[in-house]
Formats: C-alpha cells, structure tokens, sequence
C-alpha cells in the first residue's frame, strides 16, 4: 500500500505507526501489571500474567501490519511444524541484527507462548518499552568483567541467582525463555577481536542456558535452535522501517534436551561445564555450516 513512496518517508510512517502501536498497549498493560502487584493471589496473577501475553501478542501483530504495510519481505522460513502455546520451549538464534527480534516475533507470535528475551540491565531505562519489558517480566541481566568480578568476589553467581529468579515466575504459565548465544550483534569488528573460530557466528555464551536448564529444564519441552540469513546483507532498524528488505530466510530446528544437562550445576561442576560447552560448540559449528550453505543457495544472482 506504501511501496510506491520514498523509503525515507517510509521509514517515517513506520516509525511513527510502531510509537502509536507501543502507547496505545503500554496502559493496559501497566494497568495490569498494577494490579499483579496489589493483588499477590496465584490464581490473579497467573490471569494478569495470561493477560499480559495477549497484549504483547496484540503489540507484535499490529507490528507485523505496519512491516507489511511498508515492504514487502519474501520469507523462507522451515520448520515452524510442531510448536504449540501449552509447552515451554527454550529458543536461541545467532544474532546480527536488532531486526532479528522483530523477525522472531513475526514468526512465532500465537504460534508458542511468548518469547521472553534475556536483556541487559541499562535497557530498564528505555522510554516506555523498557517499562513494558519490566512488566512483562523479561530477565535483566548485569554483567561483570572478569577483572570486576576478581575485585567484587560477592558478585560471582548473580546471574544465575537473577535467571533463577526470572524462571521461578515462569512456572505457572508457558513461556518461550529467549537467549542469543552469543550476547551480542556480529560485526566485523567484534568476529575480529573475539578471533572468532567460526566464519560466521561469534563465540557463544553457553553460561545462560545453562542457568536456564538448571532453573527450569524439567518444565521445558524442547530446545528450538533459530537460525536467521539475510540474502542483502544484515540490516539495520531503519531499513526495515524503510521497507528495505526483500528477503529473509529462516530455519528453526526443535532438539530435545539432553537428559545429562537437567538438574546439573554450571557454575561449580567444571565437568558439567566442560560437556556443556561442548554441545554448545556443536551447535554453533552446524549453525555456522548452515549459515555459509545458506549464503551459498540465496546469493544474489
């Protein structure tokens, strides 16, 4: 409907239709998000946490128009057989984009329970929709460099007393927990200064799912592994406001939990970190073969 105008113009009407889109849900869902506070009754918050969900879905569906509206995305997506909102799953993906998040959200919005993203604690103070993240109950994660953490010897296992924490919640509804494996977006510059073993991907972080296994990996269905190609090359958040994406290619592959890996002890079981970390290699090797197989079917003629 919006193709024929300038991308910038676009971009603009996009902009400001996501703006309208998040303060028109915001209210509802800080009004409920009161109530779950001043009302500490199971039965009352499990119907405002249900409650919750639908507004975040109604927000990503209105997101989902106003992409269409703009652009006119070709999507290659497989393997979204099989998923359900009455299981738990626990979803990750390799990261190259803040588009990422709105293609995941665009593929399994109504499709598995809402996915809730492990953030970083600065962005609680993003206007309005770190407020809705806050209500939401998304996990805020504080990171601490190594040479920090020699200093601070206390601060040693706060995140997995944070992920512990979050999960606790989760257990009275179905939830998509959400980790990028690798913490951050791929650039250039990070693959450089990381020396990166793999061609496409950065290191992964094995330490947050493992926090999540060891919290709630018995309520968890399966593993559902996302890996996401951009034929163009990894956009930006403008353009996709601009309608600039023609293509978008995504696999998912749903991997049952290894039994050897519920119930263990990462941040003290250095045996049971080691055997982690190398399924976790694992994975990133298949994905990283599988990003350059895809690069390879979908480069541009």
């Amino acid at each position: 409907m919006l193709h024929a105008l300038p991308a910038p113009l676009r971009g603009l009407l996009a902009g400001l239709l996501l703006a309208i889109n998040t303060l028109f849900w915001c209210w509802p869902l800080f009004i409920l998000a009161l109530l779950k506070l001043l009302l500490p009754i199971p039965a009352m918050q499990r119907l405002c946490r249900f409650l919750m969900h639908a507004i975040a879905e109604f927000w990503i569906s209105s997101n989902k128009f106003w992409m269409n509206l703009v652009g006119r995305i070709e999507w290659d997506v497989a393997g979204l057989e099989g998923f359900d909102k009455q299981h738990s799953y626990l979803v990750t993906s390799n990261h190259q984009s803040w588009v990422d998040i709105l293609v995941l959200q665009y593929q399994l919005n109504r499709r598995m329970p809402l996915l809730k993203f492990f953030l970083k604690q600065e962005l609680i103070w993003v206007p309005v929709i770190g407020l809705c993240w806050w209500a939401l109950e998304f996990p805020f994660m504080q990171r601490f460099s190594k040479e920090y953490l020699a200093k601070y010897p206390e601060k040693r296992g706060q995140d997995l007393a944070t992920t512990r924490k979050a999960c606790a919640r989760y257990k009275t509804n179905p939830v998509s927990v959400f980790n990028f494996l690798e913490g951050t977006r791929l650039s250039p510059h990070k693959h450089a200064q990381q020396q990166s073993p793999f061609q496409h991907l950065l290191k992964p972080k094995a330490g947050g799912i493992a926090f999540v296994l060891d919290a709630m990996g018995e309520q968890l269905h399966s593993i559902v592994n996302v890996t996401i190609h951009y034929p163009q090359g990894n956009p930006g958040f403008w353009d996709l406001l601009c309608g600039r994406i023609d293509k978008v290619v995504v696999r998912l592959q749903q991997l049952p939990i290894p039994a050897e890996f519920i119930g263990g002890n990462y941040d003290q079981d250095e045996t049971y970190r080691l055997h982690f970390q190398q399924w976790v290699n694992q994975l990133w090797l298949d994905k990283d073969a599988e990003l350059e197989a895809l690069k390879q079917r979908f480069a541009p003629a």
